[in-house]
């Protein structure tokens, strides 16, 4: 009987407002009829403890989001692509090496090879401004036409091989050996290249002339074949020389692609770049980060070396360049992103082999 009534009772209690349940009588009924819930229990689990490298103090760690809101901070915007219409270029002159921004971004010349490349536009990512870079820099060059010779490095699966063969450029197109790409990860997460199957994946080319115009390669950007030697109108790769293990190596291999060109030929490179530091950084492993002084020693070296390049410091005063895009990303707006603790856009890099 009493198991009757509380089938009854319990529902219609809950249905009671709230003032008459928490009054004298009403807590008389519930003791009577109702039962008090038993209490649920909860397993306690100890909060995880924050491993730190022996050799960094607690005190020297400071908090990934704070480090990232005060540089965010420090800027303050005055264009928002989401409202300022697409511009000409913002420069009298040809590009510069150069740091990405929302202004070039969302230029026309810039938004043109957006769309050009299969991508959507106004979608403000770094990694198509890095392709948009090296291709502008190439054609306003007069590299992308037939009769000139280009050398791609880790060309992987992006779309710049094909776009330049259907501008009518014969390409090497390289990257590692599946085996060591394989090693690296590269292959799972479908950013290494193994045949032609992979560079065309946006059909941005026509197959008979892309298989006409393009050889592919394997090779290994910290030992450059010398067979490839001399014998290149131009040459480019996009954020791959990070990955080559440390600074030193990403640095040496830039000297180095320098003798695959002929005299007067062009190097067009895109990296990581650290805007949080120029002293502190990630140096070595899978994904190293160039902070200023490295790009300058870079410039430096290639200057003493007889070559040209020069560099616009501008990191731009838009929306997009002050929102950071933290981990897991979100991809759509993306110029700016978090890679450790540090806030990291890509920055390109335009040299003209000495004559």
């Amino acid at each position: 009987m009493k198991t009757k009534i509380l089938k009854i009772a319990t529902p219609v209690w809950h249905m009671l407002p709230r003032q008459f349940r928490e009054t004298g009588l009403a807590a008389r009924i519930r003791q009577q009829f109702i039962p008090a819930p038993e209490p649920e229990l909860i397993p306690v689990i100890p909060e995880p403890v924050l491993e730190l490298p022996a050799e960094t103090p607690v005190a020297d760690a400071p908090n990934t989001i704070e480090f990232i809101q005060a540089w965010q901070d420090r800027l303050t915007a005055r264009h928002d692509y989401l409202q300022d219409p697409a511009l000409p270029l913002p420069l009298s002159s040809l590009l510069k090496s150069s740091m990405c921004t929302e202004q070039v971004m969302r230029s026309e010349t810039f938004q043109y090879w957006t769309v050009r490349m299969g991508d959507r536009p106004g979608h403000m990512h770094r990694k198509i401004w890095e392709w948009a870079f090296i291709t502008q820099a190439l054609k306003e060059r007069g590299m992308l036409q037939a009769g000139q010779l280009g050398l791609g490095f880790a060309v992987g699966t992006e779309p710049l091989t094909a776009l330049f063969a259907a501008h009518g450029a014969s390409i090497v197109a390289t990257d590692l050996f599946t085996e060591e790409a394989q090693a690296k990860g590269w292959v799972e997460s479908t950013q290494h290249a193994n045949g032609f199957e992979a560079i065309n994946q946006r059909n941005l080319c026509d197959e008979k002339e892309l298989h006409r115009l393009v050889e592919f390669k394997f090779a290994d950007m910290n030992n450059i074949s010398e067979e490839l030697h001399g014998k290149f109108d131009f040459l480019w790769s996009s954020c791959a020389f990070e990955h080559l293990g440390s600074i030193e190596h990403g640095k040496n291999f830039v000297y180095n692609a320098m003798h695959c060109l002929k005299p007067g030929g062009f190097a067009i490179h895109t990296t990581e770049f650290n805007m949080s530091s120029n002293d502190d950084t990630v140096d070595s492993g899978a994904t190293v980060l160039f902070r200023k002084r490295d790009i300058e020693e870079i410039i430096s070296t290639l200057q003493a070396q007889g070559h040209q390049i020069d560099i616009d410091w501008d990191e731009g005063d838009g929306y997009a360049d002050g929102h950071v895009d933290l981990a897991p990303y979100i991809q759509d707006t993306h110029l700016r992103l978090q890679i450790e603790k540090y806030v990291v856009t890509s920055i390109g890099l335009i040299v003209q082999k000495a004559l």
